[in-house]
């Protein structure tokens, strides 16, 4: 496993928690940060959501930037009711603000989540009701599969992503300068950025093996010509792991 030589594409803070953890297990990584955040500003609209949590029956978190944006905001006690984020990394976020929450054990997207019994139990009650903080657009599937179950649905999106300013070829530079033989990203719109960034280079960057947190990234990266493409099921560092132990250099 310690042949891989691996681009680390997620925000700056992120990507250096994953570089440690993967300089743990001998593998060497490189950051190049293709996510930013900004966050909305607070409106109105956005304190009378979290004045009135108690409207719903869960209220759903589904990235670190949106759980920590969320608890910026809210100035009162926590609501009690049943709080779920799409992975372990976010849930701690709320948890060290005192919110029990509950999140899948075993993958971080949202097919997993919509299995928690948990969830399902919110969500039984017939004028269910849910909340869904998160940034500028994203998780669609978890939203329709919800009203597919009889919820009602609201968004609540606290900031946006965007691609930094690189220069034309950065991409292809540093895979050669660093003869990086792996790329990792950690989401639907992570994975644009990359092919964005790769622009006329694609071609070539879609040989490298990638790495995926979802079927859903995994489906995206492949109709776009990328040639292998391992889906780690989750986005944390373990999965990573297990994925690239799993996967022939």
């Amino acid at each position: 496993m310690t042949g891989w030589r691996l681009l680390l594409t997620r925000p700056a803070e992120e990507s250096a928690a994953l570089a440690s953890a993967l300089s743990d297990a001998g593998i060497f990584s490189s950051s190049l940060p293709l996510l930013d955040i900004e966050p909305f500003a607070v409106t109105p609209e956005q304190q009378a959501v979290f004045r009135h949590l108690d409207r719903y029956c869960a209220v759903i978190v589904v990235s670190k930037p949106a759980a920590r944006l969320a608890v910026q905001q809210l100035t009162q006690a926590w609501p009690q009711l049943p709080w779920f984020s799409v992975g372990g990394a976010t849930a701690q976020v709320l948890a060290e603000h005192g919110l029990n929450v509950d999140y899948p054990q075993s993958g971080d997207d949202s097919e997993a989540l919509l299995q928690l019994p948990a969830l399902r139990e919110a969500i039984a009650r017939p004028d269910a009701r849910v909340l869904i903080l998160r940034g500028e657009g994203g998780r669609e599937l978890l939203a329709e599969r919800l009203r597919e179950q009889g919820a009602s649905v609201d968004y609540l999106e606290l900031y946006r992503r965007f691609l930094p300013d690189y220069q034309a070829g950065v991409l292809m530079q540093r895979i050669q300068l660093e003869r990086l033989n792996g790329l990792v990203v950690s989401s639907g719109q992570g994975f644009l950025h990359l092919q964005a960034l790769a622009g006329a280079d694609w071609s070539q960057v879609a040989r490298l093996p990638l790495f995926v947190p979802s079927p859903r990234v995994q489906e995206m990266a492949r109709a776009a010509g990328a040639e292998k493409v391992v889906d780690c099921r989750g986005a944390s560092a373990a999965a990573l792991l297990v994925a690239l132990g799993s996967c022939v250099l």
